[in-house]
Order: structure tokens, then C-alpha cells, then sequence
């Protein structure tokens, strides 16, 4: 928002449009316009997304696309189809939706429905909505992926100052630390490290005030506010996921242990924010078509990173399925996962673990000594 035009006159024909410019400031290239209040009928994606995605980002094995100006449902399912038509096969590619502009705020109960994750990205936001709106805007998008278990990104201008300073202003700090109290399971640098002087202290300085904010918080008092805006009846597995982290306040557990294929379950056990880590083990599946064995990707470990309070472990992999899950085998990965996490000063001797694992058909919820 640096250069503000303001439009004297439009030639349709011609596709030019006159302006005058209010403010003087120095233009860069590749720079983005703003049109607040317009709802701007472009593609979700262009020619060079498509052929981003599919030549480099699917054999790249990519985790997430961040989309850009999300402003419907249909811009999602666009995506998906997309990418399914030059592959063949339903994408597992995570989406972020971008909410950066009038329209997606205006939409963003669906897109919350249909998205992997939001990010609130103020940038071009703060160019479409009023300044003063901005704040309300964030935290009312931040409260609605909590509730609906959806990560959420806050993004742009964190740390703006050290661009070119050592050190971040007092308001920068506070904008950190209030975006991780709201909420958030993200904060993200952008300059900062990308064109930025102090990269290196940038995310140091970043990483202080997220762990200072998160050492006050009331995590029983999250979890009960959660627990009050969840949906009744619930599914079974969100059930077993609110009670596994219930049952950790309850015996002042050390740590939840999630064994998982997909990463689903552990997502729904850091909805309801419980105060321990969740270590989420990654469980990868080999198939056999009876002459090759194949086994499935990292990248359930891998996107389990976006969600707050989870810390990824990658398991061996098993050729048994959700039918077939054994008692011997779960067990088995359970104490690795515990020793693993014992080693890492996740949990010590003496204290006790929370595990949610499937043996067969059945779910189960247990608590376990740490020897």
C-alpha cells in the first residue's frame, strides 16, 4: 500500500484506465494492485501455477499449496481438479487459503469448510479492509479455525523493522505474542528472511516470544471453550480424541501419543490444545500388487508440522491396514515412540504417557508409566 491511485477516467475500449497518484514513493517490479472493494473475476489458477504444480511440485512431492486470494469454496475444489486431471489421481497435497480480500472474508465460512488451512495474510488484506478492521478481522478468522480444528497461519509484517534492525519494535513483539495467544497455530516471516538483514535473529527473536506468550496461557480453559463449541453429537474418533486429552489434564500426563496413518487423529487432538507436546507417530503402509512393494510417502509426518503442539515421528513401515492393526505391532511402535521421546526430554521416568492407537476395528485410549 505504498502508491495510492485514485481513478479519473476508464477507456473499455482501449483497456486502459487514467489515475492519479496521491502520495509519491519508489515503484519496484513485480508489484501487485489493489482494488478495494471489487470483486475481481480472474482464475484461481494461472498458466504458470498449473504448470508450477505439476511439473515441479507433484515429483517434488510438495506438502502445501499456499493459494493466493482465495475468495469462494469453488476456488478450492478448482485446485483439486486441477491437479487431479494432469495426475490421474486425487490429490494429497494440502491447501492454505490465503483470506486476502473483502470477498474471502465475506466467504469464509465456506472456504474454512472446504480448505486445509487459513492463512490471515494482513498484507494485501490491510490494502482491501479498513485499517481499523483488521485486528477484529484476524481474530474472528483465528477463533473459527480453532473451533472447526483447522490450522491457521498469521503472516506479514511481524517483524517488518528488522528488514533492515537488529532488533524488533515493542509493538512487533506484542503483535507476535497477542497472535499467539489468540490463537494461532503459525506465525510466519516473510522479508524478514527472505530480503531481510537478521534471518538468522529474526527467527530467534521470533521463537522467545512465541514460547514466552504460550507459558501463560490456560490450556484447561481452552480446552473447556472447545469442548463448548464442538459439535454434539460427535464422531467417534473426535470423541476419543477430546477424552485422550481430558484424560491428560486429569493424571498431569507428560505427553499424548498418537499412532496414526494419515496425521487426522493427532490433528484432532491438538484441536482441544492440550498444554503436553503430541508426538504424532507416522505409521507409513506398504502394498504389494503380488510383484512390487510399494510404500506410502513421509508427507502425513511432514504436514502435521502446521498444526500447533504436534511434533512429528516417523514409524517403520507396516503392511498392515485399519482392518489388521495388531496388538504386538502397536505395542511394539508405542515404546519406541515413548523411548524416542524420553531421549528427546519430551518425558522422563516416572511420569505418565496418554496413547491413542487402534488395535483391529476398535480405538483405544490408555495411559502408560514411563519406566
Amino acid at each position: 500500500g505504498s502508491i495510492v491511485l485514485e481513478v479519473l477516467s476508464c477507456n473499455v475500449e482501449a483497456g486502459t484506465v487514467q489515475c492519479m497518484c496521491t502520495n509519491s514513493a519508489t515503484l519496484g517490479e513485480r508489484k501487485n494492485c489493489n482494488l478495494p472493494g471489487v470483486n475481481v473475476d480472474l482464475p484461481t489458477l494461472t498458466e504458470k501455477d498449473v504448470k508450477d504444480i505439476i511439473e515441479w511440485g507433484v515429483p517434488n512431492d510438495i506438502d502445501f499449496i499456499a493459494a493466493s486470494f482465495v475468495r469462494k469454496a469453488e476456488d478450492l475444489y478448482n485446485i483439486r481438479q486441477t491437479i487431479q486431471e494432469h495426475t490421474g489421481t486425487p490429490t494429497n497435497i494440502k491447501i492454505i487459503s490465503k483470506i486476502e480480500n473483502q470477498e474471502g472474508l465475506i466467504n469464509f465460512d465456506e472456504i474454512l469448510k472446504a480448505t486445509d488451512a487459513i492463512m490471515v495474510a494482513r498484507g494485501d488484506l490491510g490494502m482491501e479492509i479498513p485499517t481499523e478492521q483488521i485486528f477484529l478481522a484476524q481474530k474472528v478468522m483465528i477463533q473459527k479455525c480453532n473451533r472447526a480444528g483447522k490450522p491457521v497461519v498469521t503472516a506479514t509484517q511481524m517483524l517488518e523493522s528488522m528488514v533492515k534492525n537488529p532488533s524488533p519494535t515493542r509493538a512487533e513483539a506484542t503483535d507476535v505474542a497477542n497472535a499467539v495467544i489468540d490463537g494461532t497455530d503459525c506465525v510466519m516471516l516473510s522479508g524478514e528472511t527472505a530480503a531481510g538483514s537478521f534471518p538468522v535473529k529474526a527467527v530467534s527473536i521470533m521463537t522467545k516470544i512465541c514460547c514466552e506468550a504460550e507459558s501463560y496461557l490456560d490450556y484447561y480453559n481452552l480446552f473447556k471453550d472447545i469442548m463448548k463449541h464442538s459439535p454434539v453429537p460427535m464422531l467417534p474418533l473426535e470423541s476419543l480424541a477430546s477424552t485422550a486429552v481430558r484424560t491428560a489434564h486429569k493424571v498431569n500426563a507428560q505427553m499424548i501419543v498418537v499412532i496414526t496413518k494419515e496425521g487426522a487423529t493427532a490433528r484432532l487432538v491438538a484441536k482441544y490444545r492440550p498444554s503436553i507436546p503430541v508426538l504424532a507417530v507416522a505409521v507409513p503402509v506398504l502394498t504389494s500388487d503380488n510383484l512390487t512393494w510399494a510404500c506410502s510417502s513421509e508427507k502425513p509426518a511432514r504436514q502435521t508440522l502446521l498444526t500447533r503442539g504436534i511434533v512429528p515421528m516417523l514409524a517403520e513401515a507396516s503392511a498392515a491396514n485399519n482392518e489388521t492393526d495388531n496388538t504386538d505391532e502397536m505395542v511394539n511402535i508405542l515404546h519406541t515412540a515413548i523411548a524416542h521421546a524420553k531421549n528427546a526430554g519430551y518425558c522422563s521416568t516416572g511420569g505418565s504417557v496418554v496413547a491413542l492407537h487402534r488395535v483391529g476395528p476398535a480405538s483405544l485410549i490408555k495411559i502408560v508409566n514411563v519406566h
